[in-house]
């Protein structure tokens, strides 16, 4: 469960990027934030990934508060995360397969067990072929399940996604889409943020935080379609 209390980001040169923010987010759902440019979406992915921590009000993940978690602690509740970023964050001279591996060896999981993990995750993505393929060779789409496959071979609770399908066009976007929705099916929570849901999947159920300027000014559940 991920739960904002009265949650305010601010940074120096920028003023308060979120201010007052709350919503519960409960294990299993999925959810899309919402809003323009520049209202918060990012800032708001970063603090429930722990990236970042509020500077008022409370962050709970498991009933952990972010903000008292001690520096040594941190890496084992990122754990919990699946991070998809828009720009991919590819390792460009390493091979699909090792660019998936490479959230495994930080966790020291090597050999066999990294291999099936790795190869489950390309097949999940419809990769499983290029594996020995560079990320330059891959199509846009492609790369973006690229780094869904790295997000999701550590099999994490939560996924987030910024901006997942902003730079694709309908198909792929649409392709991308039913990937994350069957990872909610499984029981993964997922977290998108994206300026409209206007290309969900209308037989999804989920959640819509609407971020205008800082401020969370809708937050909507929508049922499943029948």
């Amino acid at each position: 469960m991920i739960v904002f209390d009265q949650v305010t980001k601010r940074y120096p040169s920028s003023g308060d990027i979120l201010q007052q923010v709350s919503f519960t987010i409960n294990e299993g759902d999925m959810v899309f934030v919402t809003g323009h440019s520049g209202a918060g979406k990012s800032t708001l992915l970063k603090l429930i990934a722990a990236i970042e921590r509020p500077t008022q009000g409370t962050v709970l993940i498991n009933n952990q508060n972010v903000s008292k978690i001690n520096n040594a602690a941190l890496p084992y509740l990122r754990r919990k995360f699946g991070l998809i970023f828009q720009d991919h964050k590819l390792l460009y001279d390493r091979n699909c397969f090792h660019n998936v591996a490479l959230p495994l060896s930080i966790n020291g999981i090597t050999g066999d067990e990294a291999s099936k993990r790795i190869r489950a995750a390309l097949d999940k993505v419809g990769l499983l072929h290029k594996e020995r393929a560079m990320p330059i060779t891959l199509s846009g789409g492609e790369q973006q399940r690229l780094a869904i496959a790295r997000a999701v071979v550590s099999r994490p609770a939560i996924l987030i996604a910024d901006e997942p399908t902003g730079n694709l066009d309908t198909t792929y976007a649409a392709d991308i889409m039913q990937l994350f929705q069957a990872f909610n099916q499984v029981g993964v929570t997922v977290i998108i943020a994206m300026h409209d849901t206007a290309n969900v999947l209308q037989e999804t159920s989920y959640q819509t935080l609407h971020l205008d300027k800082g401020r969370l000014s809708a937050h909507m559940h929508h049922a499943q379609m029948a």
